[in-house]
């Protein structure tokens, strides 16, 4: 192997990104594993990963609307702080402008549990929800996306840098996730086409 410069791939590391153990209130579970939404911008899924480089972890938040799969949100940092999930969802309602009445589903760690986080979902008119404690089949959607992105693109680097890794995993969402993947749920179209459908069907209405 050392001759062949071959390497074996070795186990990633793992972090936990859930404190669920924590004082803050926590909302019920409204989506009751219920995935489906009819229109866009009624039902957002979000919650946070991490990305190992050699300069140490990096988190990844992201909001997903359930209508498309289309991944309408993310942040990425060094720490795991309220401030990451907040960036996230502020980044979905500046690009897609959604109406009071939206449905955001996350788990119940703490930053979503937060005052700072509950008072941007008030702010905007937004009802919370929450999966069940230690439950991840109740956010499935979310997590087969941090499957698809890990399996797909960050299992087959090597990040440096946090820079770096943040740039790929942009361009994953971006370039490949969002415009390129196929996904069966949507008739096996990508999130944007999907979109698109949508809109020329609801104008054509």
């Amino acid at each position: 192997m050392r001759e062949a410069n071959i390497r074996a791939r070795q186990r990633k590391k793992f972090k936990v990104t859930t404190n669920s153990n924590h004082k803050q209130p926590v909302f019920d579970n409204l989506l009751e594993r219920q995935f489906d939404a009819p229109q866009v911008d009624q039902i957002y899924a979000s919650d946070v990963t991490y990305i190992w480089t050699q300069e140490g972890w990096l988190y990844l938040a992201v909001v997903i609307d359930l209508c498309s799969r289309q991944v309408v949100g993310w942040s990425m940092s060094s720490r795991m702080k309220t401030q990451l999930v907040c960036d996230a969802l502020k980044m979905a309602i500046w690009q897609r402008r959604p109406a009071a009445g939206l449905i955001h589903h996350s788990d119940r760690g703490s930053q979503y549990a937060s005052k700072a986080f509950r008072q941007l979902l008030k702010m905007h008119g937004f009802k919370g929800s929450m999966s069940r404690k230690g439950d991840g089949w109740d956010n499935a959607v979310v997590e087969s996306f941090f499957g698809s992105l890990k399996q797909e693109q960050v299992q087959w680097q090597h990040y440096q840098t946090r820079y770096e890794a943040q740039q790929d995993i942009l361009e994953y969402i971006t370039m490949f996730y969002n415009s390129q993947r196929l996904h069966s749920y949507l008739d096996y179209m990508n999130p944007c086409d999907y979109e698109r459908k949508l809109s020329k069907m609801k104008k054509a209405a």
